[in-house]
């Protein structure tokens, strides 16, 4: 009887090319922040308020568990379900006092007082959550899922602030634009960092944590992302109010080298993780932190800068 004729293995499949894996991050973040801006600019009505914050709340608690994950990959402990509470509850509070359900919303200052104490309420719970904990790792548990919070909707809840931001001086601040306008020059730096980098990119930034970002990508995104950053200024015109020349360019570097810090922090997490991607909701991206890591540290630079500078 002949002998069995050996089986080849199956071939693998081609490796998907930079420029689809681009196309497919491109696709899958414009089709979630339509959907988003959509709910921000359908006007002030109860339906509108209400999907904008489900929203908000399905990213924040999709990061955050990805967050905890990760976390928990790396061998370390965390309370997941009392950072994940924490988090949402944080960003509807934020929510219904900045709708002005509860007192009348008209300063800042007053949104970051009402925050402030639901932060001390989460950390006093925290510490109290370790009472009934079974483990011994209580300093790393409390010090992680805190960390979660801090990173993902506390750094998130910006967003709200500038969809709610307040008349200053008698001028109508829309801080919806504001919204628009820091998450198009956010992504228009990743775009230029990509492009550059692909093109032209030779010497490694911090090969460590990104092997594949380049010093030539991240001035390409510095320069991509301020040339986007005047570009809208000028078709925005009075609708971003106090924006000049000036501002336009100091906030397009700005937004720019804090994006690519933003991917690279969320970078060390993954790395120290033992991942590639922090999820797979999105094709050609990953998760949800994949997708926003970059617009992290931006939205409190933008209210920051709406407050302090462009309506002092």
């Amino acid at each position: 009887m002949p002998d069995a004729l050996p089986t080849s293995a199956p071939a693998a499949p081609p490796p998907v090319s930079k420029g689809r894996v681009f196309l497919r991050r491109l696709l899958s973040f414009v089709l979630l922040w339509s959907v988003v801006l959509g709910a921000i600019f359908a006007g002030k009505n109860l339906f509108s308020e209400v999907l904008f914050l489900v929203l908000m709340l399905a990213i924040a608690g999709l990061g955050l568990k990805e967050f905890y994950d990760l976390v928990q990959k790396r061998g370390l402990g965390c309370f997941t379900g009392w950072g994940i509470v924490g988090g949402l509850v944080l960003m509807v509070s934020t929510f219904v006092f900045l709708e002005g359900w509860v007192v009348r919303y008209d300063q800042p200052a007053k949104a970051n007082d009402f925050e402030t104490g639901i932060l001390i309420l989460f950390v006093l719970g925290l510490c109290l959550r370790q009472f009934f904990s079974k483990t011994t790792v209580g300093l790393v548990a409390m010090s992680t899922t805190l960390l979660g919070l801090m990173y993902v909707p506390w750094l998130l809840n910006f967003i709200q602030k500038l969809h709610f931001f307040p008349a200053v001086n008698g001028a109508a601040v829309d801080g919806n634009f504001y919204i628009l306008y820091f998450i198009l020059v956010t992504k228009f730096s990743d775009v230029g960092a990509y492009v550059t980098g692909t093109l032209i990119g030779r010497h490694k930034m911090i090969p460590r944590i990104s092997p594949g970002k380049t010093w030539e990508g991240f001035g390409g995104a510095i320069v991509v992302s301020t040339a986007a950053s005047l570009l809208f200024a000028h078709l925005a015109g009075s609708r971003l109010y106090g924006m000049n020349l000036l501002h336009a360019t100091a906030l397009g570097v700005i937004l720019s080298v804090a994006a690519v810090v933003g991917d690279l922090i969320e970078s060390i997490f993954k790395r120290e993780a033992g991942v590639k991607d922090s999820g797979s909701w999105f094709p050609g991206i990953g998760g949800m932190l994949d997708l926003m890591d970059s617009l992290l540290f931006n939205a409190p630079l933008m209210y920051l800068y709406l407050r302090h500078v462009l309506t002092r």
